[in-house]
């Protein structure tokens, strides 16, 4: 079975769900019903929450600890690890050796905290991957296929722009924690750029607080990654605009040497509510003049479709039938590898202006 945009196992192997919190209920779960993965039981140390959860979505065990999930897990399960990043080095090592294992970005705190987890995952023969599904979302897929069929010629500038009302006070662990938006959100555009464009030689950032969100780090990035003179990639966003929907924008652009894509995110536009999807494409008509924009149909959104890739792909790897893993914890390194960058880059600062 596949559906239009990923290719989905042949034989689905059960997961268990450690964590139970919103990105769990909004995005892994109906994912999972939608490609008809077996969850098998959920673990959450709110045991309340763990319990609403399984019976709104029908999973027939919540376990009262993490132990008792590994120990009562199915034979082949999948663990779908959905904690904050700190919860990582706890949960990890607490999992059978050699199982599947699918981890929420960002994978650690920091690079050092990543390096010392793929450290873990080796060590204990982990078969991991991070969740960095923007790569798997519809529009994405959808945009990918066009660009490598040539439709747009060559692409030379990959934009990402989010100006958008976010309610952080949603994730309530952000508080206080130094570092919030390029870990907990432009990270996914990171890893999105890498997928299209590969490794970036450096980055030029600038990451700023809010005046109106006191208990956040900052929460608004311009970020610059260098591909040399001909090649372009930028990160803008700014998550503190309220002020209506009227200049909201939330979308990824692809520009190339013969037309462009340009994909709305419209879950950030509402969120959680949000609104579809949309992709747009402009190609050249018989003259060679640039069209109009014309809709490209997709077969789902951001949320909750693109979260059936990563657990897909894992699920795949495990039972032999693909020797690829894209979202594999060596390669979730290098996007924290360009996250930490940024960071020291934001911290440097500007170049000063010459007297």
């Amino acid at each position: 079975m596949a559906l239009s945009f990923v290719p989905l196992p042949t034989s689905p192997r059960p997961i268990i769900s450690i964590g139970a919190g919103g990105i769990v209920r909004d995005a892994h779960l109906p994912a999972y019903k939608l490609a008809g993965f077996p969850v098998a039981g959920l673990f959450d140390p709110d045991g309340a929450k763990a319990a609403k959860l399984a019976a709104d979505f029908g999973v027939p065990r919540v376990f009262s600890s993490l132990a008792e999930a590994v120990a009562q897990a199915p034979a082949h399960a999948v663990f779908d690890v959905a904690v904050p990043a700190s919860a990582l080095p706890e949960v990890l090592p607490a999992l059978p050796d050699g199982a599947p294992v699918l981890i929420q970005k960002p994978f650690g705190d920091n690079l050092a905290a990543a390096r010392q987890l793929l450290a873990l995952c080796e060590r204990r023969r982990l078969l991991a991957a991070v969740n960095f599904q923007l790569r798997t979302a519809p529009g994405v897929a959808e945009a990918r296929r066009l660009i490598a069929a040539g439709v747009i010629g060559e692409l030379h500038d990959l934009e990402v722009r989010v100006t958008v009302y976010t309610p952080w006070q949603l994730w309530t662990f952000l508080e206080g924690i130094p570092r919030v938006e390029i870990l907990y959100h432009s990270i996914h555009y990171v890893d999105l750029v890498r997928s299209f464009l590969g490794e970036p030689t450096g980055v030029h950032a600038k990451t700023t607080c809010h005046p109106l969100a006191p208990k956040l780090a900052a929460t608004r990035t311009t970020m610059a990654l260098d591909y040399g003179d001909a090649l372009r990639a930028t990160i803008t966003t700014n998550h503190g605009h309220h002020f209506g929907g009227a200049h909201q924008e939330s979308y990824v652009k692809w520009e190339g040497t013969r037309g462009a894509l340009k994909l709305r995110l419209g879950l950030l536009l509402d969120y959680p509510r949000g609104e579809p999807d949309a992709l747009a494409l402009c190609a050249p008509g018989a003259d060679g003049r640039p069209g109009d924009w014309q809709p490209v149909p997709l077969a789902g959104n951001w949320f909750p479709h693109a979260f059936i890739g990563p657990m897909a792909a894992l699920m795949r790897f495990a039972n032999g039938e693909t020797a690829d893993l894209p979202t594999r914890v060596a390669d979730a390194c290098r996007t924290m590898a360009v996250v930490e960058a940024a960071y020291e880059s934001s911290a440097r600062g500007a170049t000063p202006i010459p007297a």
